[in-house]
């Protein structure tokens, strides 16, 4: 079972920042591309950004320029710096990977999420 947890977030001031990270632990052997997303109560889930093993980065157009995705392969651990946070990137926020477990399968796994509130 593969586990991911995010931490990072919080109450922040509009235009200020945040940096969220995301600790993926258990039984995988890789892993692959990471991610994040958000969801509002009056959304569906959004995707925000993600990273390949590689580097290689995508950002949704919404949060391109203001959020950056990166990763520390070593840590097993993707991070989402949001700068210039307006009271719109209020919203949980998941991070997800794509891990090959022991038996070999690739899976897409979750965290919980974490509060990121933005205040006008």
């Amino acid at each position: 079972q593969v586990q991911l947890v995010e931490s990072g977030g919080g109450l922040v001031q509009a235009e200020g920042s945040l940096r969220l990270s995301c600790a993926a632990s258990g039984g995988f052997i890789q892993l692959n591309a990471m991610g994040w997303y958000r969801q509002t109560p009056e959304k569906q889930r959004e995707f925000l950004a993600s990273i390949t093993s590689g580097g290689n980065t995508n950002y949704a157009t919404s949060v391109k320029g203001r959020f950056t995705i990166s990763r520390d392969n070593a840590k097993n651990t993707v991070y989402l710096q949001m700068n210039s946070l307006k009271p719109e990137d209020t919203a949980v926020y998941f991070c997800n990977a794509d891990a090959t477990t022991s038996d070999k399968i690739l899976r897409i796994y979750w965290g919980k999420g974490t509060l990121v509130t933005v205040s006008s």
